[in-house]
């Protein structure tokens, strides 16, 4: 049976001594058959075939004798003598033979051939790494930066990349044949051996621009749009005569194989991929060509996208800092992704913007209209809220105001040239305005328009919420705006929307609600906004123009103070002990902390000077650290400049002077005074 298991197996069989050489071995795999059994017997694997980590492998198999825990399917690399520029990989499994008594005989080692197994892994993982790493950034230069560095050192020792140079101006690519005169800039280049620094051979520096001379493969692969491979690039090629300055770098740099490809859009040619090989002996064969192919396509569309981006980056850029935020406000316990819908109107906005008390107002909306005029004009909307809400007033409030500069507006667009396209253009916008408290676990909402509101709870219920829908901005209607509050449970998912949200809300069919209810928890915000993308597009009414994905969590109860303080002149001084204490607790650097214990100082003195009980302090370690004093009164404190001889009229130019910012917010039940610092150390 054993005779039978070495003559018949399809695994390659190995028996090793103690000393680890081979008593037995069969030819089942092409590596064994590479070298004559008779080298083999007697002698240790690594003696015999060419493991390129051979004392990494012998130290595995070694361990498998010690301690007798097998080592099951673990790839090797090795090379072959018939093939000795071919890296071939292997799979083996080492078992330990003990006698019944346990006296250990020696080693089993069974091999299986999987070099094409591991060549297609590495392909699949280049193609991975090209979809993931080249086109993160709209930039033509660093896209092609990111393709060499992905493609050295795993398909090349050396890759260049030249692109046509009025891509960079964003101007259209000329379509292919690629004409002679047109120049190439050297965009890229990455080395294994020298990196991407000068100290690499290269025919040309980077950011050199040159038309290519011919014919080459090169120039041949820009003419028809197909790749060249040359297995073999000795001096007696003719073509290496034509482009001497490559022939050098050739030389220099020992490479022996090359393959070229073109970078193609539409028939249009952006540039060239050329890929050597130094070190790695073989010569690139169909399978390179076609990975060659498939990275060159992604390429060539990032590229592509880089250009139009430069292209329209001049006429929009302005309109598009004004118009969206650069990135979601951060909080501990809130996390937003929005989604515009269609994303190239140019008249949406979303926004989240920080608010005293760690709470955070959340805003979307759009102009009714298309292109640039609509972009500009939500741009000033969006001032404009920003400006309000800094002034922490209530959401119907804020509507309000809103809609006296949108009026504004429509009225001085209403006085250009009757020629002006925008004459004939009534303005008019929607709009949602939410401000969320995670410390009283309420949200407050009103809306211009017919806003939606759809509130996912973490146990999977939901609730469509009712918000009062108002005028639309900048219309003749002076229907008040109304706002309505609610509770939101910790883990909830709030959908806020500035128009109806038909395929979710819609009373015939509440599947896709159903289905976003139950898979909301634990899943990135990123693919739930897809669901609710895939929802909106499966219906035929008319979807919104923009929304906000909200989800809360439970705000860190230690990085919150609040106390109840007693209505006399004492109040100041426990108010300074009790900020004291809790900062240290925090790790406040000291000098914030007097700053911050003298603030509370002032604001406490000047709630039991002139406030009404009961008096609240309360402090919020939070993206800044604020103080808050609360008080009975709805009177309203007033910043002086007191002269030299005032006795008093100091305490809020103080406040001023060590706060970042501070205000005023009214409650039904009086009023809250705040400050906020530069947030403390982690």
């Amino acid at each position: 049976m054993l005779d039978a298991l070495f003559n018949q197996s399809l695994v390659g069989l190995h028996l090793l001594d103690t000393d680890l050489r081979v008593v037995r071995v069969n030819t089942a795999t092409p590596a064994m058959r590479d070298v004559p059994v008779e080298d083999v017997i007697g002698r240790r694997v690594d003696e015999v075939y060419g493991l390129l980590d051979a004392d990494e492998v012998m130290a595995l198999v070694r361990g498998v004798l010690d301690s007798g825990v097998p080592l099951v399917a673990h790839v090797v690399r090795a090379r072959r003598r018939s093939h000795p520029g071919h890296q071939y990989f292997h799979e083996i499994s080492v078992f330990r033979l003990e006698t019944p008594s346990g006296d250990v005989l020696g080693l089993a080692v069974a091999v299986v051939e999987v070099t094409e197994r591991e060549e297609s892994r590495a392909r699949e993982v280049v193609l991975e790494m090209t979809r993931e790493h080249v086109g993160r950034t709209l930039d033509v230069l660093e896209t092609c930066q990111e393709l060499v560095d992905v493609l050295v050192p795993r398909v090349a020792d050396i890759a260049v990349v030249e692109v046509v140079d009025a891509l960079l101006r964003g101007d259209h690519p000329p379509l292919a044949p690629l004409p002679r005169d047109v120049p190439l800039r050297r965009a890229a280049f990455r080395s294994a051996a020298g990196g991407s620094g000068a100290d690499a051979p290269q025919a040309h520096p980077l950011s050199d621009v040159r038309a290519l001379p011919g014919p080459t493969p090169y120039a041949q692969a820009l003419c028809d749009l197909r790749p060249r491979a040359v297995a073999s690039l000795d001096e007696d090629l003719p073509w290496l005569a034509a482009n001497p300055a490559r022939a050098r770098a050739i030389r220099a740099a020992g490479a022996h194989t090359l393959i070229t490809a073109p970078l193609t859009v539409r028939d249009t040619v952006l540039g060239l991929i050329s890929l050597y090989r130094t070190r790695q002996g073989h010569p690139y064969d169909e399978d390179d060509i076609s990975l060659l192919l498939q990275v060159a396509a992604h390429t060539a569309l990032s590229i592509d996208n880089a250009r139009r981006y430069t292209r329209e980056h001049t006429i929009a850029a302005t309109v598009q800092r004004q118009l969206l935020p650069r990135r979601p406000s951060s909080h501990p316990a809130l996390e937003t992704t929005p989604l515009l819908l269609p994303p190239d109107s140019g008249g949406q906005l979303y926004d989240t913007i920080p608010l005293s008390g760690a709470r955070t107002a959340l805003a979307v909306g759009g102009v009714v209209g298309w292109g640039l005029h609509a972009a500009a004009m939500m741009g000033q909307l969006r001032t404009v809220v920003r400006s309000l809400a800094a002034f922490d007033v209530e959401p119907d409030e804020l509507l309000a105001r809103l809609n006296d500069t949108a009026t504004f507006l429509a009225a001085e667009r209403a006085t250009l040239p009757t020629a002006d396209p925008l004459h004939r253009q009534a303005l008019a916008a929607r709009f949602a305005y939410a401000v969320y408290d995670p410390l009283t676990l309420t949200c407050t909402v009103a809306g211009a328009g017919s806003p939606s509101l759809v509130v996912v709870h973490a146990d999977g219920s939901t609730e469509v919420r009712n918000v009062p829908a108002g005028s639309l901005l900048g219309s003749e209607d002076k229907t008040p705006f109304a706002a309505t509050a609610f509770t939101v449970p910790e883990g909830s998912l709030l959908i806020l929307c500035d128009t109806p949200l038909p395929a979710l809300v819609a009373s015939g069919d509440a599947d896709a609600l159903r289905r976003l209810a139950e898979q909301h928890r634990g899943r990135p915000l990123e693919d739930l906004r897809d669901d609710v993308l895939y929802a909106l597009a499966g219906t035929a009414e008319p979807g919104p123009t923009a929304l906000l994905l909200v989800r809360t969590h439970p705000f860190p109860a230690d990085r919150v103070g609040v106390w109840q303080l007693p209505d006399t002149p004492t109040a100041v001084a426990t108010a300074r002990r009790l900020v004291r204490n809790r900062l240290a607790d925090w790790g406040v650097e000291r000098e914030t902390a007097h700053d911050t214990e003298l603030i509370v100082s002032e604001l406490v003195t000047n709630a039991v000077r002139y406030g009404s009980p009961p008096l609240e302090l309360r402090v919020i370690n939070d993206r800044a650290l604020t103080c808050e004093v609360r008080d009975g009164s709805a009177s309203t404190p007033r910043l002086r400049h007191a002269s030299v001889a005032d006795e008093g009229g100091r305490g809020l130019f103080i406040v001023a002077q060590l706060a970042q910012a501070w205000g005023t917010r009214y409650t039904p039940e009086g009023k809250i005074i705040w400050t906020e610092q530069n947030p403390p150390p982690n």
